[in-house]
């Protein structure tokens, strides 16, 4: 009998961030919300680590949210991720809005998440991340300018 292990597959533990502001934010957030955040990054981490181009992420705070930046290549548009304001069950990957890459998402993935306008992946607390769909998306946001520079070039 089959069995379907990434229904049961736990994501691996993100290493601790260096910055202790940053950490403050993670521990403020209530245990489940927490671990669903933490998840997040934990993807967001692994993702950079596997995408060409990427290089290391600088891990901050904008806006009082846990942000990545592709600082050391410049390859990338900054990664935030938070819980929505006005709702306790519900967090999302927000994207710079003055990109199109919400809208590339929403193309690639009309059914498999929620999007909010062109900034925001919104899931629920008990949502199951589309692991695949989003590590797509993160790998996109990391490599943005990448793409740009080659269009840039090819004109």
């Amino acid at each position: 009998m089959a069995t379907d292990r990434s229904a049961k597959a736990t994501p691996r533990k993100a290493p601790a961030t260096r910055d202790a502001a940053v950490n403050t934010v993670f521990q403020s957030y209530p245990p489940a919300l927490r671990a669903k955040l933490l998840a997040l990054r934990g993807l967001i981490l692994d993702t950079a680590k596997t995408t060409a181009g990427v290089g290391a992420l600088e891990e901050t705070l904008k806006w009082g949210q846990p942000s990545y930046l592709t600082t050391s290549t410049k390859s990338g548009s900054t990664i935030r991720i938070d819980r929505v304001k006005s709702s306790g069950d519900r967090y999302a990957v927000y994207f710079h809005c003055q990109t199109d890459l919400v809208a590339t998402f929403r193309e690639l993935y009309p059914n498999e998440m929620t999007y909010d306008g062109n900034r925001a992946i919104v899931f629920g607390i008990h949502d199951r991340l589309p692991e695949g769909a989003l590590r797509h998306c993160i790998g996109l946001t990391l490599t943005y300018h990448l793409k740009n520079r080659k269009s840039a070039r090819s004109m």
